[in-house]
């Protein structure tokens, strides 16, 4: 204890200045807008770097695994590809079509590859960081998917990094479709279950049935048309009872995510401005 005394009695003036120090620095950064930014940003690159590392790591470590699994998808991959070339050939004449309507859907739309950095699925309001950000052509309002589905829309980004709001996430809200038809409502999650989410708004006139394919609709710059999402499950009436609410199985699983794609449109900054300026008008 006397030597802690003696510490204290030498040293006091040090230990003084680095409380102020302290102090002074959180006021600094906590009524600063400019130098607050620079905090979070500057933060945010480290612990991106450090999760990067230990990602890296692990990745290294299960990359047999992710190999084996990989070779399963794309032989079944390839399976379903010849089955259904063949029977769209029998229906269509025409050899060529599947081709074509792809080569179609993917017009002025490129794909990002990035590796997920950090990952959630238990929480309200769920994010998922990944190693590619503003250097690589990332911005906010990109669409993430993965090899089985979608996976969300691109929320924030740094110079390297980007966090991504999935899914799994109460302000989550994508405009998705009946694969088949023109019918159309608002995918959500409302929590629970990382498996599945629930799309509303799908009239009372449509036709479907449990195990029909859900993807998205393309009625925005965020996804293409056509990119799958999920399967009705279930379904159920609406509040008012004026239309269908339908529970999707969802085709990510968001728990074993490791590889994300982040498309990437012609004049997608353009088409996003002005729908956030028709936005604003139609507020007024």
């Amino acid at each position: 204890m006397r030597a802690l005394l003696d510490f204290l009695t030498k040293y006091h003036h040090w230990l003084i200045l680095i409380v102020l120090e302290g102090f002074s620095f959180v006021l600094l950064f906590q009524f600063n807008h400019y130098h607050n930014s620079l905090w979070v940003t500057t933060a945010n690159n480290v612990v991106g770097r450090i999760y990067a590392w230990e990602e890296n790591a692990l990745r290294f470590i299960h990359l047999g695994e992710v190999n084996e699994a990989l070779t399963q998808r794309n032989l079944t991959l390839e399976q379903n590809n010849e089955v259904l070339s063949e029977r769209l050939a029998l229906l269509t004449h025409d050899t060529t079509y599947a081709e074509r309507i792809m080569a179609e859907r993917m017009t002025g739309i490129t794909l990002q590859p990035a590796h997920v950095i950090t990952n959630s699925v238990l929480r309200r309001n769920n994010f998922i960081t990944i190693d590619k950000g503003e250097a690589d052509g990332i911005l906010p309002e990109m669409g993430v998917i993965c090899g089985t589905g979608i996976v969300g829309i691109v929320y924030m980004t740094s110079r390297h990094y980007a966090i991504v709001q999935p899914l799994l996430n109460s302000r989550s809200n994508i405009s998705c479709r009946l694969r088949g038809s023109s019918y159309f409502g608002y995918l959500r999650w409302e929590g629970g279950s990382p498996l599945y989410a629930v799309l509303d708004d799908i009239p009372r006139h449509a036709r479907f049935k449990v195990g029909d394919s859900v993807e998205t609709s393309g009625f925005s710059s965020v996804f293409p048309a056509g990119i799958f999402v999920g399967k009705i499950s279930a379904i159920e009436n609406s509040s008012d009872g004026l239309s269908y609410r339908l529970k999707v199985h969802l085709s990510t699983d968001f728990s074993r995510l490791q590889n994300v794609l982040v498309v990437t449109q012609e004049f997608h900054q353009e088409l996003h401005d002005l729908e956030n300026n028709a936005d604003s008008v139609a507020s007024l």
